[in-house]
């Protein structure tokens, strides 16, 4: 699955943005507000191709970043880990890439709510994989602290993963909320509450495991 998966999902992007391209009008949501209301309109070609080539470029970067990381042996360690969190992304980017090509089309698709419910299983995705990851340079909680050892990179990861899981239970809660600023609150603090709370906790962790 790690090597057909990253095609496959690249190769439906594509071919949505074939089918729906003659569909579309000439001028297609591109952006939305926390409400759900369109702000920003661009062209077909915008519409079809821009999710489409990020998600191409981080289907590229998967394989890529393991083989340039001075730590690449340790990915072997957690090398499924890895894949699962870089394919639950590219499988997030590809559900909002046919949620803005099916309102494009004219479905009323409620774009905030089932775009913030993707972004809460990803982060409870990320939260239980997070303890597995073993140092590195591309992927994980990369703060100066963890990167200088190892003892505080497994601490923080431990601590992150459950920040991050915590994170997406909020942000599946906050999906479901009406529109305003209690879920946009909800949203953004619990997301910066578990971001934050790592990296303070990481530098924590380093004072008690080197006595500084």
């Amino acid at each position: 699955m790690r090597k057909w998966y990253p095609v496959a999902v690249v190769l439906t992007a594509f071919a949505a943005s074939a089918v729906a391209f003659s569909r579309l009008p000439e001028q297609v949501p591109v952006h939305w507000d926390a409400a759900g209301n369109v702000d920003r309109y661009g062209s077909r070609l915008e519409g079809t191709l821009l999710l489409p080539v990020i998600i191409l470029f981080i289907a590229l970067l998967i394989p890529a970043l393991p083989r340039i990381d001075p730590r690449k042996a340790n990915y072997e360690k957690f090398r499924p880990t890895y894949h699962l969190v870089m394919n639950a992304t590219l499988t997030f980017m590809l559900a909002i890439h046919l949620i803005a090509l099916g309102t494009a089309l004219g479905y009323d698709l409620p774009m905030e709510r089932l775009v913030v419910v993707g972004a809460g299983i990803l982060f409870l995705i990320l939260g239980n994989t997070l303890p597995r990851a073993r140092p590195n340079w591309m992927f994980g909680i990369r703060t100066p602290w963890t990167l200088s050892n190892d003892r505080v990179w497994e601490r923080t990861h431990r601590v992150g993963g459950y920040l991050m899981f915590a994170a997406g239970l909020v942000v599946m809660v906050s999906a479901f909320l009406p529109a305003g600023g209690l879920s946009l609150g909800l949203l953004i603090g619990s997301l910066v509450v578990a971001s934050l709370g790592s990296v303070v906790y990481s530098y924590v962790a380093w004072r008690q495991e080197t006595g500084k």
